[in-house]
């Protein structure tokens, strides 16, 4: 019988309730995705194992040596091996293994062992993939709870996949990591990019079968597992994708690597480090990889070391005060010459502030990089209410034809819908979107046939920008935006009406009472 996935959900959401007593909800996460992952392994692992019996009912003729050969031959994709080997307490590194034993004293210091073993068994596949484990120990994680996980965890149905698919696995862990966001506020935004932005993003660089994608700040890896889904959804194949993405934070990178092995997508490479002082992705001769797409949600206005002599830094150097544009640039230098594209979410202060980022936005429009501007709502994202936007670029010489020499402005700042404590994307709010940035442009830059659910899009020649001062905001170039412009300078006007009304009347006051010899109140 399928298990549907509600009824997975269901089971992983009362294992990770019972967390409630030992830790606050925003640190679930370092404790559910190890069990949920080490459970689905071990499920795969003991499923596989089954069926090598069931092939070799009969093993007398072989060898324990032969038997493992055949086995890991034919049979399994990674091994689960023994812990304690040689002792009394000698047992596999398994989920029912351990969980046999939850009893007994030390069970925080088995599963630790057991994991451990794992990643040591399995260097290629699952290095340093449980992260740092400190929830292992006692004083993080009484056992008496961790045990209580694990048995509410083992009432979730086999995670193998001749009992359920990894689109419901997958599907799992992603409602995990939803339901820690909403629980964890602002701390989500360190590893959890909201689906419907994701979405937004992939959709308008289309990724194709073979292509290799990129994410410099991949999180827990969301933006690359959208990637294949939504080649998978156009009947193309998701896992010919070549995934590739870089984590400054190791915990991070072990939940992004337990996400893509979830989803069935096993042609990844996750890498630990700080992008901007330390990319990993390379080619042979130490220049900076390059990508087919990239994609990427980095930290905002994060402050940072700016380089002192780095080839990224085309049109000079980020200050030291916002790393954004310095995320941009080692973007721009990750993409294919042939036909890289990329796309960012970012603040609006990337688009108008001055000194530094000023000379790099206009180095970058001069050279035709940046396709498209793309304001959202504010209040999407889990680590921020203000407003942000997606800026698309192409590889030099790459745009199309009738995108050279300009850039599009789309305002999808007023589509959005009310959820709880933050603003999302529907699908049609999506669709809208991508249909405008599609769009073609008449001589003036407005849409030919405008068919974007209200969405106000125009295509803006970068002798204009450049007019303007390299000035990328939306409100220039955009009516809508204008007006509301318009709407902020009355209200300001308003205000300033007030404030004067206020002022005069208070001096009125005070000569009254320095009348009646009461002193003291305009100090």
């Amino acid at each position: 019988m399928a298990v549907s996935q509600q009824e997975i959900q269901n089971r992983l959401w009362d294992a990770a309730d019972e967390l409630r007593v030992a830790m606050p909800e925003a640190q679930y996460a370092s404790v559910m995705f190890p069990l949920m992952f080490w459970k689905y392994l071990s499920d795969t692992w003991e499923h596989q194992h089954q069926e090598f019996m069931a092939a070799y009912e009969d093993l007398d003729g072989l060898s324990a040596e032969e038997a493992h050969e055949i086995e890991y031959r034919d049979y399994q994709s990674f091994e689960i091996p023994l812990i304690h080997p040689g002792t009394v307490q000698e047992r596999h590194a398994s989920w029912s293994s351990i969980l046999a034993t939850i009893t007994q004293p030390g069970l925080g210091q088995r599963v630790r062992a057991s994991l451990q073993a794992i990643e040591t068994a399995n260097p290629d596949k699952f290095s340093r993939l449980f992260g740092s484990m400190t929830w292992t120990s006692e004083a993080v994680l009484p056992e008496e709870v961790l045990g209580a996980v694990m048995q509410a965890m083992d009432r979730t149905p086999k995670m193998h996949e001749g009992n359920m698919s990894h689109d419901v696995l997958g599907g799992a862990y992603e409602y995990l990591l939803k339901r820690f966001s909403d629980g964890s506020g602002t701390r989500a935004g360190q590893f959890f990019t909201p689906r419907e932005v994701v979405e937004l993003i992939v959709e308008i660089l289309d990724p194709k079968s073979f292509e290799s994608v990129y994410d410099p700040t991949c999180g827990s890896g969301g933006m690359l597992i959208a990637s294949a889904n939504l080649l998978k959804s156009r009947g193309g194949r998701g896992y010919t994708l070549s995934l590739n993405g870089q984590e400054a934070v190791p915990d991070t990178a072990g939940v992004a690597r337990m996400n893509l092995f979830m989803h069935n997508l096993t042609q990844f490479k996750i890498e630990v480090g700080d992008t901007l002082k330390d990319p990993r992705f390379k080619q042979p001769d130490g220049t900076i990889a390059r990508f087919d797409v990239i994609l990427a949600n980095p930290p905002y206005s994060l402050k940072w070391k700016p380089w002192t002599k780095d080839p990224r830094a085309i049109g000079g150097v980020a200050p030291q005060s916002s790393a954004d544009w310095a995320f941009v640039q080692h973007m721009i230098a990750s993409m294919d010459p042939r036909k890289g594209r990329a796309g960012v979410v970012l603040p609006h202060g990337v688009l108008f502030r001055g000194g530094q980022e000023a000379a790099i936005r206009k180095r970058v429009l001069d050279d035709d990089l940046l396709e498209a501007v793309i304001g959202l709502p504010a209040n999407l994202f889990y680590s921020t209410s203000i407003p942000t936007a997606i800026l698309v670029f192409r590889a030099p010489g790459t745009k199309a034809e009738e995108r050279r020499g300009g850039v599009l402005f789309i305002d999808a700042s007023k589509r959005f819908t009310k959820v709880k404590n933050r603003n999302i994307l529907t699908d049609a709010d999506i669709a809208d979107t991508v249909t405008a940035y599609h769009s073609d442009f008449d001589g003036d830059g407005n849409p030919v046939d405008p068919d974007d659910g209200g969405l106000s899009a125009r295509f803006v020649p970068t002798t204009e920008i450049a007019a303007n001062g390299y000035d990328l905001n939306i409100g220039r170039y955009i009516k809508q935006s204008d007006a509301e412009q318009e709407d902020l300078g009355a209200l300001i006007d308003a205000y300033n009406l007030a404030r004067a009304e206020r002022q005069k009347t208070e001096q009125h006051m005070l000569a009254v009472l320095s009348a009646a010899g009461i002193e003291g109140f305009d100090e």
